[in-house]
């Protein structure tokens, strides 16, 4: 047995030994570190909730789940016009309904059905989505209190129904919108199955249509769209930008149309219309209003509160 003494390693050996073992230790960190990624990324993150007012249907569901969640929310909200309920009925992108088994549902107040699709083309609804006439009593039939609902970013190819209430039916009164809407199909803006069917006004932006019968609709605004025709006048019907619009011809019959939409109704000194938006203000003081002077009278409740201006400043501000 040799006695002889254990050689030192040099600093190079001790180099070269101590990257081997750091690399021997590291590698295996590694895969393991790029499995645990791996597995989280591929892990699909659970579905957001943004509370029972806020309904988002997939393309996956059958009509008749849909039809089941639509319809619900409709019977309660239809006849609400004082209720609390709010609700937002979000579609993903894709298609829904057919034309064996179309999807026909009607929205009442407080409701916004919308696409979440980039584009009006994302999601598309073969069917439709109406507002009818509520009935107070015999012949007293109308939509003059059809308010607080709208319709967005979504194409509906119209289908499914028969008779008299035969195609899109949008029979509201202000506080109302359908925009960045795609129709493909016959539309009317009044329910004329019941009579008198009156209404009173809505608003069209972004958006393509067949063929709309406005019948007693009293008045209404359409900008930056096209239609496939239009019916008649009650009231007052303005079109800016509007591809297929009658022609002006206000008051009789009571249509004002304007090529394009105006950019913006400012006019100085010189009446040119032009357009700017203000520039943002950063480290401005930040000032209290002013004290309104009030005199007392018997009825005053007191004299005024008078505002002292701070004299903290945030930062940045101009001194």
């Amino acid at each position: 047995m040799s006695t002889q003494p254990l050689e030192r390693p040099t600093r190079g050996t001790q180099g070269r030994v101590g990257r081997r073992l750091a690399w021997s230790f590291a590698l295996p960190l590694a895969v393991v570190a790029g499995m645990i990624t791996t597995g989280a990324a591929s892990a699909s993150p659970p579905p957001p909730n943004f509370g029972p007012n806020m309904v988002i249907l997939d393309p996956s569901m059958s009509t008749s789940q849909i039809k089941t969640v639509v319809d619900g929310i409709a019977t309660q909200q239809i006849p609400s016009q004082f209720g609390t309920g709010r609700y937002e009925i979000l579609f993903k992108p894709g298609t829904y309904g057919s034309s064996a088994a179309p999807l026909n549902f009607q929205i009442g107040y407080y409701t916004d059905v919308a696409g979440l699709g980039a584009l009006p083309t994302d999601v598309t609804i073969n069917g439709t989505i109406d507002v009818y006439n509520q009935c107070f009593g015999p012949g007293d039939c109308t939509g003059l209190v059809n308010f607080w609902r709208s319709i967005s970013n979504l194409t509906i190819n119209v289908a499914g129904k028969g008779g008299c209430q035969s195609g899109e039916f949008w029979a509201t009164s202000q506080a109302t919108s359908l925009r960045r809407l795609n129709v493909n199909g016959y539309s009317t803006l009044t329910d004329y199955c019941s009579g008198p069917g009156y209404v009173s006004g809505g608003f069209i932006a972004d958006s393509q249509f067949g063929y709309i019968t406005m019948a007693n609709q009293q008045q209404y605004l359409v900008r930056n769209s096209s239609v496939g025709g239009w019916s008649n006048a009650v009231w007052n019907q303005v079109f800016a930008g509007v591809k297929g619009a009658p022609a002006q011809s206000f008051p009789t019959p009571p249509y004002t149309t304007l090529a394009t939409n105006p950019e913006s109704t400012t006019t100085g000194s010189t009446s040119r219309t032009s357009s700017s938006t203000p520039r943002a203000r950063r480290g401005a003081p930040v000032r209290p209003p002013a004290t309104r002077s009030r005199s007392r009278t018997s009825s005053s409740p007191g004299p005024p509160i008078a505002c002292r201006r701070s004299t903290t400043r945030w930062r940045g501000a101009r001194t």
